[in-house]
Formats: C-alpha cells, structure tokens, sequence
C-alpha cells in the first residue's frame, strides 16, 4: 500500500533531524562554517585602512615578540643544538605572513602551518614561546574568519588539522622526541604512566588550541554577517519611509488635482457661458445681461466657497469637514472653514486642555491681517494646529507663543506664522513624521518656505512659516465684518 506524504508539523519535527544527519559530512561542516539561512554570503573584503592596519599590526607584534625571545633568551637559553640565529629567524618568519591574514587568508594559514612545521625542527625553542603559539593562532583564526570561500575553507582546514595531528601521531610513535623529552624530566610518582599522560595532556592542549581558534573565527565571522543584515535591513526601512513619504506627497497632490478639477471646471464653464451671452445682449437686452452678470457672480462666490472648503477636507476622511459617505460633504463640511479669526479660538481650546498659548501680532500696517487670502489663512491655521498638537504630543512645554506677522520685503509682501515652545522631547513619543510633511506642502502649495527644528541657543521647538502675499494682499474680496470683529478680537488678547 502506498503511504501519502504527511503534513503533520510534529512528523516532520521529528524526521528533519533525521535527514539532516543523512547529509554529507563536508556539506554539514560548511553549512556550520557558514550560515543556513544565507548560505551564498560572502564577507566583503578588507577595506585599504584595514590593510594598512594588519601591516601596522603585524610590525607591532613582531616588535613584541623578538622583545619577547631577546628575554627568553636571556633568563632561560636555548635547547640543546639550537643557534641564536635560527631562533630569532624563526621568529620573525612565523609572524610576517600576519601582515596579509585578512587579504589573503587561506593562503595565510596555509604557509603559517608549513612554517609552523618546519620551524618547530628549526628552532624547538622558538616553538615553545607565546609570540610562536600566538602568531599560528591568530592565522587559524583570520582564516575562519575572514574566507569568502567557505567550501575551500572546510578543505584547507581539513588539510591543516590533518596534518598536524599525523605529526603529533609520528611524534609519539615514530620517532623518539617525546620519549626523550620525559626521560629529561626523570620519573615521576604519579597516578598514570607517564607517556600516555603526556599524550592525552597534549592531544587536549591541541584540541582547546585549534578548536578555540576555529570557534573565535567562526563568531567574528557570524557577527559580520548579522551587521551585514542589520545594515540591510536599515537601509530598506530608509528606502519604504522615503517611499511612503514620497507617495503620500504624490497621492494628496493627485487628491487636490482632481477636486480642483471637480470644483473649478462646472463653474468656470458657467462662468464663460454667461459672459459670452451676457456680451451678446448687451446693448439688446440690457435685463438679460444683467441676469447673466448676476449667475457670474453667484457661480464665481460658489467656486470661492467651494474652494475654500477644499483645503479643510482634503487632509483626512473622517475629520470634521471631511467627506461624508459616498464622496460627498457632511453637514460639518458644509460649515465655514476656519481661518486666521479662529486661531485665537484654538489657543483657548488648548489652553483647556493644559496648555497656555499665547497669540501675538505683528503688523507692518494696521489691518494686514484683515487682509490676508482666505485660501492662506486657512493653511496658517491648520500649520498652527498641527504645531500646537505636537507640542502636546511629544513636548514636555506646559506653554507656546503663535506670533502672526506682515511685513514688506525686496520681492514684496510676506506673512509669517512662527510657533515656539520652551519644552524638551518627550520620550517615546516620536512620530510618523507626515504631519510637519503635511505641513510643508501646505505651505509650498502657497509658494511659501517653512522651518522646522529646534530652536538656537535655548530649549524647545520652532515651526515658522514665511509665505508672499498676492498684490493687494486679498483674496477678491473684503472680509465681512465679523471676521473684522474676530480678528479685533485676536489683535488685541493673547490666549
């Protein structure tokens, strides 16, 4: 009977273990040496500086050690048939290749054991000393740490601790070396024998020596590759925010695109229906023309309104004065948008809720303010709402100032919008960042600049807006008296 394959997860569990020890033996060691996950890593080469700094590293060591065997040398001599020269040749040779260990490490560790070989018959005393066992260490090391080529890898390692071990093999069973060694020590009164002892003793000594190298490597290399992901990872989440930022932008831009479009188009085409007719009948029928005068002035007051409200409901659905279900405008957005009249209105409500805002105004003639677009003046509010908001959300200010200014320049007539507060960050409280990018286009939308940071020399926050002003300063209308009675109002309390 045939057995279907199971989707059970704790069958599966069970047999991948299994099937891990079914691989091949050099397949398991390199995916050990390296990394399942991502198998195809490569660790980038050393940089020039690290270069430079292996061969600074390597001249600094080889200074130690021959300081090293000159005191080796002094206090305790060399064996029996060794010459000072080879001594210190030994030396020197067993840590010059350190100067390329991170270029060209296996090469590196290769040429360190065939010398680490060699110079042990050379000079046994050189052999014995720490700048010796150290160099060869740090060339096993580098190798495992620094091989872009894991495969090669696993075999020069294969062949490296090979080889070392048939030459502690031939040291105790070939040759006499070691026997001679202990019988320079003398007998001794000890639990076990005494070559046995000394063999396992150095078999662990070797074992500790390589394997800690192997390990040491292995983690350098293992932590390269987790800075590697971490720096991969931040740079996509740079890409997406700038992404998002970038369409969020596209997408409101798009969004006011097509309401102008919905807006402007009905009446401008009712607009220029109505002069031509009117310019047609108006010497035959001067009551007609008249009645056309009329529906131009009625449809362009509507586009007015109608853009107007524009601007307070494209920020976001569901706010007051945003669109109501299916496409069209709530009752609440049908209500009139706000402007510079009600900013003082907004310094209450935020002083009810633990803020104490205080408005100011600075005119370069009396009654520029009253003169100021609608159209800007509701992006001025909606910039100070959005200011004040933070200062509440991620600011430790218990108070603000919104100073509101005129003034005349070389390329005309500005109005400025300046918003500070004397308060530290709060923590844990950093934000998406597309309110001050909201705030930004609204001021672009007017041809304006905006600055946004900390404030210079004290503690706080300082949003300011600089925005030029049409000729005239107006919108196409005077504003009606009870925006005058608003602003009144505002010139002459703080909130």
């Amino acid at each position: 009977m045939r057995t279907l394959p199971t989707t059970d997860p704790d069958i599966r569990q069970d047999t991948a273990p299994e099937a891990a020890r079914r691989a091949p033996l050099a397949a398991r060691v390199t995916a050990w040496l390296n990394d399942p996950g991502d198998p195809d890593w490569s660790r980038p080469a050393p940089t020039a500086a690290q270069r430079r700094n292996d061969v600074l590293a390597a001249l600094g060591f080889l200074l130690v050690a021959l300081l090293a065997s000159v005191l080796v040398h002094s206090y305790a001599g060399l064996a029996e048939g060794d010459d000072p020269w080879r001594f210190y040749l030994s030396t020197v040779l067993i840590v010059v290749p350190l100067a390329l260990r991170r270029r060209f490490p296996l090469p590196v560790v290769v040429a360190s054991s065939a010398l680490f070989l060699g110079l042990t018959y050379a000079s046994p005393t050189a052999a014995m000393t720490l700048p010796f066992q150290g160099a060869y260490f740090a060339a096993l090391y580098a190798a495992v740490a620094w091989s872009r080529d894991r495969q090669a890898l696993w075999v020069a390692m294969s062949v490296v601790v090979g080889t070392m071990g048939l030459w502690l093999l031939g040291a105790f069973t070939v040759t006499n070396a070691y026997a001679d060694f202990l019988t320079g020590l003398g007998e001794v009164d000890g639990p076990l024998p005494q070559l046995p002892s000394y063999a396992v003793f150095t078999l662990l000594v070797n074992a500790v020596y390589f394997g800690g190298a192997v390990l040491a490597g292995r983690a350098s290399w293992r932590a390269a590759l987790q800075q590697h992901r971490l720096a991969a990872q931040a740079q996509r989440i740079r890409e997406q925010s700038e992404e998002i930022a970038r369409r969020a932008v596209v997408d409101e831009r798009l969004r006011i695109a097509r309401e102008l479009h919905d807006v402007v188009a009905h009446h401008v085409s009712v607009i220029g229906i109505q002069a031509g007719a009117a310019r047609k009948v108006l010497d035959r029928d001067p009551a007609a023309a008249t009645t056309a005068l009329r529906t131009i002035e009625a449809s362009s007051r509507t586009a007015v309104g109608e853009l107007r409200q524009l601007l307070g409901v494209l920020r976001a659905d569901g706010e007051e004065g945003a669109p109501g279900p299916g496409g069209g405008t709530s009752a609440a957005a049908r209500r009139p948008d706000p402007g510079l009249a009600d900013i003082a209105a907004l310094a209450r409500q935020h002083a009810d809720n633990g803020l104490a805002v205080d408005v100011r105004t600075v005119e370069e003639v009396p009654g520029d303010l009253d003169r100021i677009p609608p159209a800007l003046g509701l992006s001025a509010f909606r910039c100070a709402q959005e200011s004040l908001s933070n200062v509440i959300r991620h600011s430790t200010a218990t108070a603000a100032s919104i100073t509101l200014r005129t003034g005349h320049g070389p390329e005309g007539s500005w109005f400025e919008l300046e918003v500070l507060d004397d308060g530290s960050p709060r923590r844990g409280t950093a934000g998406t960042g597309f309110g001050l990018q909201g705030l930004r286009e609204r001021v672009r939308l007017h041809g304006g600049e905006a600055e946004i940071g900390p404030r210079s020399g004290r503690p706080g926050w300082r949003v300011r807006t600089r925005c030029p002003l049409p000729p005239g300063g107006t919108g196409g209308g005077a504003p009606d008296a009870a925006v005058h009675a608003a602003h009144g109002s505002l010139r002459g309390s703080g909130a």
